[in-house]
């Protein structure tokens, strides 16, 4: 009887061995150093299962071809997470027997060729405060491309009396994080430590602060400083708003939108204050703008290339553009109009549930890793693996930030929850 028993035991682990050897995959792939265009040997890699606290379930080292090897201990899902020279890269690994090639850069704490293609305020006003969102667009067009990072990768300056409610940036691709903004000297210097890396097409790196002011007499003059050379300076308000640029200023108005007003400065120099007052009250009205935006035709992109093309594409960096042009040649501004228009949130879990959403054609940035530039011509199935990478992207990086100490117990949490509830329904429309 009990070797009857020890028979049927072994049988049945024999059979539980077996499934588990069924589901078990092998993720393979070569890591490629693109400043060097050589195979990344050395490096760490890392499985990360996005659905168990984002812990390291496998490990390996590459070879001097690149090469690494992980076996998937379940059926996911995983990232798969490269370190070079400090700076992490991930990607979702890839299913079935695809390959999970990665491409890395050299890192270093200054990069030639790092710019602002353009520095973006949104202004409101409410009970007596100014309400601004800013947002950076920076460029990396370093030729060897090479990442720029460290405590000190993007330094900012704001108004003394600005008062911080929410700090954000996104890389070329995937969704924007929470990060934490650091004082680097005098009052209103901040600096982000976050990686600046080279543009992926017509995408660069994104910074976003929202923060207040106190309005002195129903207004405010703003004093404009940027740290890099900056293509646009922009500043987008209601129509109820008075905008009043100082003498010898070059602002011209743009019209971006009919329901705003926006005047774009060129070619702002670091050290070199840009004044102007803003007055009145109002608020910017979001959906009407989102409807015009969605009316307007294509904009941008790296196929426009004309004078006012700030679309980060080949000609994005020639001078001109937007001021003083013919007319019917492209808004400066058409690259941001989404982001601009659409009042982009810094949690995660808005700009998942954005993804969920936005209609194919909608203009502007594209939110999801690595798309296409014309989103329309992506498949269902597509667009549904580009959000669950940048859903496991963000997971991942919402990981890193608890693990660093950048981010609160309780924001943790909420943003966490958000995320998981995002991803459990885009695996339910698998």
């Amino acid at each position: 009887m009990r070797s009857t028993v020890f028979a049927l035991r072994t049988f049945a682990l024999s059979l539980l061995a077996s499934a588990a050897l069924a589901h078990a995959a092998t993720v393979t792939g070569i890591v490629t150093d693109k400043t060097t265009n050589k195979p990344a040997a050395g490096d760490a890699v890392v499985l990360v299962d996005v659905q168990a606290g984002m812990g390291e379930v496998a490990h390996a080292t590459t070879d001097a071809r690149g090469r690494y090897t992980l076996k998937e201990p379940g059926s996911g899902p995983y990232l798969v997470r490269v370190t070079h020279q400090g700076a992490g890269y991930f990607i979702a690994a890839p299913q079935g027997n695809a390959p999970g090639d990665l491409a890395v850069f050299d890192v270093a704490a200054k990069v030639q060729s790092v710019s602002i293609e353009a520095d973006v305020l949104e202004v409101e006003s409410e009970n007596g405060q100014l309400k601004v969102t800013e947002r950076y667009f920076v460029h990396n067009m370093s030729q060897p491309p090479t990442t720029q990072w460290s405590p000190h990768s993007f330094e900012v300056i704001l108004p003394a009396d600005a008062v911080l409610n929410g700090v954000g940036a996104q890389r070329p691709s995937g969704l924007p994080t929470t990060v934490k903004l650091e004082p680097d000297g005098p009052k209103g210097h901040y600096s982000f430590n976050f990686p600046i890396q080279p543009d992926e097409g017509d995408k660069d790196t994104l910074f976003q602060l929202s923060y207040n002011l106190p309005l002195r007499g129903g207004k405010y003059t703003f004093s404009s400083q940027v740290t890099l050379p900056a293509e646009n300076l922009a500043v987008i308000l209601p129509k109820s708003m008075t905008f009043t640029a100082a003498a010898g200023t070059a602002f011209k108005s743009v019209p971006e939108d009919p329901s705003v007003q926006t005047f774009v400065a060129k070619n702002a120099t670091p050290g070199k204050s840009i004044e102007f007052t803003i007055s009145g009250e109002g608020s910017i009205p979001r959906e009407q703008q989102g409807a015009a935006a969605s009316q307007q035709p294509e904009m941008g992109g790296q196929g426009s290339g004309g004078p006012q093309d700030t679309g980060g594409g080949a000609n994005a960096n020639q001078p001109g553009g937007g001021i003083g042009a013919p007319i019917g040649t492209p808004n400066p501004l058409s690259k941001y109009t989404w982001w601009i228009l659409g009042g982009l949130a810094l949690l995660m879990a808005a700009g998942a549930a954005f993804l969920l959403r936005k209609p194919a054609d909608a203009p502007g940035v594209p939110f999801d890793a690595g798309a296409s530039s014309h989103p329309s011509s992506a498949s269902l199935s597509q667009k549904h693996a580009l959000l669950m990478d940048a859903l496991k992207e963000e997971l991942f990086e919402l990981e890193s930030e608890r693990i660093s100490g950048t981010i609160d117990a309780a924001e943790y949490a909420e943003v966490k929850a958000a995320l998981e509830t995002v991803l459990k329904r885009a695996l339910n429309r698998k």
